[in-house]
């Protein structure tokens, strides 16, 4: 009888009521972790040179754009706007396309020759970039290619590429394979099979990758600090660390570089959301 009151159904929903309770407060407490930085950014961007409050507090004193103003001209990163949207469409068109196309062979051919190649990506997956940044500078120095957008999209499609691979690899490996057999057999050409009927299957895996490759471009620092150094040809985030770095003493100005960076990253995961949730349980899956 003492056993059977301890499970009665009441306590059992005390019990959920609980732990429903508990998980709440975990969320919230989180999404104030990851918010408050970005409120603080909002906050000391929107504040005058002059306002010397606590950051924890909004512009009482009245909001301006200034800041905002301030990088876009003394910064230069109109410029490094441009530039970063133009390396990061280029090098994301590449990587999925490049990318899609040699998965194919590797998940539907599985012979010792694609094995190795797959085993060698994977490899290149934990090779530290910046160790290979001596030997790359200087071939594209021999080439030409510093501070080219060529030479910065080649640079940085090749990184993503190794990722790319695997995770397209990972997800055609659990497409059936009938209609491929059957448009083979009706005279489809290997080009058109992977055109009509391959690429449409992978919505959900682009849209993962298409994220990821975006978001790791337009954040990348390192490789595009030294391919590309003069200012014209500067990108979003090497601009915004000079920038930071000759802004001091107006933190306010420094503040609205950094939301300017975040911005137009942020807005396309917003949309593109739900894509990367189901191509990354759909890879986790296969």
């Amino acid at each position: 009888m003492t056993a059977h009151a301890t499970t009665s159904p009441g306590s059992r929903r005390r019990t959920r009521s609980a732990a429903k309770i508990g998980k709440t407060a975990f969320l919230v407490i989180v999404a104030l972790v990851q918010i408050t930085p970005f409120y603080i950014a909002v906050t000391t961007a929107l504040k005058p040179a002059t306002d010397d409050s606590s950051l924890w507090l909004p512009p009482f004193s009245g909001a301006t754009l200034a800041n905002f103003s301030t990088a876009f001209t003394v910064g230069r990163l109109d410029w490094a706007l441009e530039n970063s949207l133009l390396v990061t469409t280029v090098s994301t068109f590449l990587v999925c396309l490049i990318g899609a196309m040699a998965a194919y062979p590797l998940a539907r051919r599985l012979t010792r020759l694609n094995r190795a190649v797959s085993l060698g990506l994977l490899g290149m997956l934990i090779v530290p970039p910046l160790s290979i940044l001596v030997p790359l500078y200087t071939m594209l120095s021999r080439l030409g290619l510093l501070n080219t957008f060529g030479g910065l999209i080649l640079v940085l499609t090749t990184l993503q590429l190794p990722l790319a691979v695997f995770l397209f690899t990972q997800f055609m490996r659990g497409l059936p394979i009938s209609l491929e057999e059957a448009a083979a057999m009706d005279g489809a050409g290997t080009l058109r099979i992977f055109m009509q009927i391959v690429l449409p299957s992978l919505k959900p895996v682009l849209a993962t990758v298409t994220i990821l490759t975006a978001t790791n471009v337009w954040n990348e620092f390192a490789m595009s600090s030294y391919i590309s150094s003069s200012t014209p040809m500067r990108t979003l985030a090497p601009a915004v660390a000079v920038f930071f770095s000759s802004q001091g003493t107006n933190i306010g100005a420094a503040a609205a570089a950094a939301l300017i960076g975040l911005a137009p990253i942020l807005i396309a995961y917003l949309f593109l959301q739900k894509y990367f949730v189901k191509g990354a349980l759909a890879g986790a899956d296969k």
